[in-house]
């Protein structure tokens, strides 16, 4: 970050307070501010000519831009990230605000997996950004239902739901075309295998394709369930990014939201937020990925002191910092205390990736086919 002038101290504060004031006043209003709308919003200390000196200065060490000659100042990204830095730890969220949030995130629930991505649709709704999070895995999980969908004459997608209200899908191929009854059928046969329904009638052909379909399924699911390098990521909230005039453009949108097409760029992120186990802030080119018309905010959250994932949330650089901090500190709060009481009260365990392979006589995986709590 560029430094503001180091000559005269006193005043080097009044032109960092005329910066961290324009961008305040910027936030609030959108507007290109002048030197005259400065003066009449805390600023009459001041006079409009000394105001304009200070725009000047600042506008040459790149914290502000105008769009034309003779218009007001905004901030640049070098701006926002010296106001976020200044306000990271001053978090604006007032009392009703904040219960709101608790009564819609504290809830204990076993379905850890719809509970997180829950959490993100919450605080998704709550800030008007995207949000995308990070999670380990959850062991004690099991198989709860599958379901088919014909997609054309030699393909199905099975769509495979745990207890933990994680979704999978799969396709799977076979070279005889089947029809919706057989289709409904072999569904009722993964029924009765999963949930000990009455094993429905088949006829030979379609028994023995329900056997190989299920025993697919099976051996896909633990062993995509069982190896794992990477955390898992529950994504929400896209659409409200065209509430912002900043995505209006169809360009815009797309380069703000390419970030997500990246997996391995989010999960960078939001590792880079558990290192930093604090508050992180990138706004502009502070990340290496293509959204650079974008702010994207993190937090770690933890499960009985120990973190876990992170939370983030992605949208256009001019936003409110303060209240976004204050929302996504109490959103951490909520979700580590939910999920620390459901762990214990269901007494489920969790595992982060590993990249190497998974030792199974030295870290033995608790995963179910089916339930075995009855």
């Amino acid at each position: 970050m560029k430094a503001i002038s180091q000559k005269k101290p006193a005043k080097d504060q009044r032109e960092k307070g005329v910066l961290l004031g324009l961008v305040e006043l910027y936030l609030d209003t959108g507007k290109p501010i002048g030197s005259n709308t400065l003066r009449e919003n805390g600023f009459d200390y001041l006079s409009s000519a000394t105001i304009r000196n200070y725009f000047a200065k600042l506008e040459e060490s790149g914290f502000l831009k105008q769009q034309h000659s003779s218009g007001g100042r905004i901030p640049t990204p070098l701006a926002y990230k010296l106001y976020a830095d200044m306000h990271l730890n001053t978090h604006a969220l007032d009392d009703k605000e904040k219960q709101q949030l608790k009564s819609r995130l504290i809830r204990e629930s076993r379905e850890v997996a719809s509970y997180l991505q829950h959490a993100a649709e919450v605080v998704s709704e709550a800030t008007g950004c995207a949000v995308f999070l990070s999670a380990p895995r959850f062991d004690q999980d099991f198989v709860l239902d599958i379901k088919l969908v014909a997609v054309d004459h030699n393909r199905c997608l099975c769509v495979v739901i745990t207890d933990f209200g994680l979704v999978h899908t799969e396709v799977l191929y076979t070279e005889k075309k089947l029809s919706n009854f057989s289709l409904k059928r072999i569904e009722n046969y993964f029924h009765w295998r999963i949930k000990g329904l009455d094993k429905p009638t088949l006829n030979e052909g379609e028994e023995e394709l329900a056997t190989r379909f299920y025993n697919e399924l099976i051996l896909r699911h633990i062993v995509s369930y069982t190896n794992f390098s990477a955390e898992d990521i529950y994504k929400t909230g896209f659409s409200r990014l065209l509430a912002y005039p900043d995505f209006n453009n169809a360009s815009a949108l797309a380069s703000g939201l390419s970030l997500f097409e990246n997996p391995h760029h989010l999960r960078s992120l939001l590792r880079e937020c558990c290192d930093a186990k604090n508050l992180s802030c990138w706004i502009g080119e502070d990340h290496s990925g293509p959204s650079h018309s974008c702010s994207i905010l993190a937090i770690p959250y933890r499960i009985n002191q120990t973190i876990v994932g992170s939370l983030a949330i992605l949208g256009p650089q001019r936003m409110p910092y303060k209240r976004l901090f204050g929302l996504l500190q109490a959103a951490s709060e909520y979700i580590s205390e939910t999920l620390t009481r459901s762990m214990y009260k269901f007494k489920i365990t969790f595992r982060e990736p590993k990249a190497e392979p998974i030792d199974y006589k030295q870290d033995p995986i608790n995963f179910l086919l089916e339930d075995k709590r009855s």
